[in-house]
């Protein structure tokens, strides 16, 4: 299955039940909000600037061969289906919950794909104007640094130092420029804040509320897909993406588990993100469906963003 920004909260399923999902959200958060010398010196930091011809050959050939170990390294849920298909009740919805806490709709192709396409694609503020060659080399520091990431658990230590390290290094320079998150910025700083500082009760209430809403998933989905449009309309579809990949990175530091994310709690998080992020534009009704589990965790609704 393709990625795209516009479906960033799929993407966000995955990289919640991704051992490493939070360092991936952290590339792409950095390629959504790059500026020119960013990508300058992404570019600079690239294993193969300024080396020889034969030099740049190798690191190209080893490079390939990581990203081909990295996409047999994950298993996908299409793949892993039929192990789900037997049974029935309870042993049933097991196995599923078990092939969601190890297996991903999406793959490393698929990520390459959404770094160089659309992180850093046609949309980006700053690429139309970059040289060609300068672009090419900072896509190649993200994509090798997602991938490798991605498929920490897959590859040995070598293998994956030498897709992320490049990446490491221009991050340790100094702090990357990050993406704007619009109107709802400072909302959205606050509910990813009290997010991060849950203590077991808070997560607690976070399943809790899951479980209560499940009968919800059909409206659900259609207020996902309004707000995505809504997005979309408003030329602020690169907004929602970055806001929902802030908040992987908020879920993993909040203490939430893979398990958690295959059971629901992404999707209920993912869902508070994207009504909050695009409330200014939201129907009630939308607004109320989406933010249901923060109003039965916190007791609040959403803040309206107008």
């Amino acid at each position: 299955m393709p990625y795209s920004l516009v479906s960033a909260a799929t993407l966000g399923f995955d990289l919640v039940r991704l051992p490493a999902g939070r360092q991936v959200a952290d590339v792409l958060l950095t390629g959504l909000g790059a500026d020119a010398p960013t990508l300058h010196r992404l570019a600079a930091g690239h294993p193969a600037a300024g080396r020889s011809a034969t030099e740049r050959a190798a690191h190209a050939l080893r490079a390939r061969r990581a990203h081909e170990l990295a996409a047999a390294g994950v298993p996908q849920l299409r793949d892993m289906s039929d192990a789900g298909s037997e049974g029935e009740g309870e042993d049933r919805s097991a196995r599923l919950v078990a092939l969601l806490e190890r297996g991903t709709i999406g793959s490393t192709p698929a990520l390459e794909r959404l770094v160089r396409d659309d992180v850093l694609g046609p949309e980006h503020p700053v690429v139309a104007d970059l040289d060609p060659a300068v672009a090419t080399l900072a896509a190649d520091v993200l994509a090798d640094a997602a991938t490798g990431w991605w498929a920490a658990e897959a590859l040995t230590d070598p293998v994956r130092t030498e897709l992320t390290g490049p990446y490491a290094t221009v991050a340790a320079w100094e702090p990357l420029a990050g993406p704007d998150l619009g109107p709802a910025a400072p909302a959205l700083d606050e509910l990813l804040g009290e997010l991060r500082g849950l203590e077991e009760a808070g997560r607690r209430r976070w399943r809790l509320a899951v479980d209560a809403t499940r009968a919800q998933r059909r409206p659900w989905a259609a207020a996902m897909h309004g707000a995505a449009w809504a997005a979309h309309v408003s030329g602020r579809t690169r907004t929602l993406a970055a806001a929902q990949l802030m908040a992987v990175q908020a879920f993993a530091d909040s203490g939430f588990s893979s398990r958690d994310g295959a059971e629901g709690v992404w999707n209920a998080l993912a869902g508070c993100v994207q009504g909050l992020a695009m409330s200014d534009l939201l129907d009630e009704e939308s607004l109320t469906v989406l933010g249901t589990p923060w109003q039965m965790v916190t007791g609040r609704s959403l803040p309206l963003v107008r």
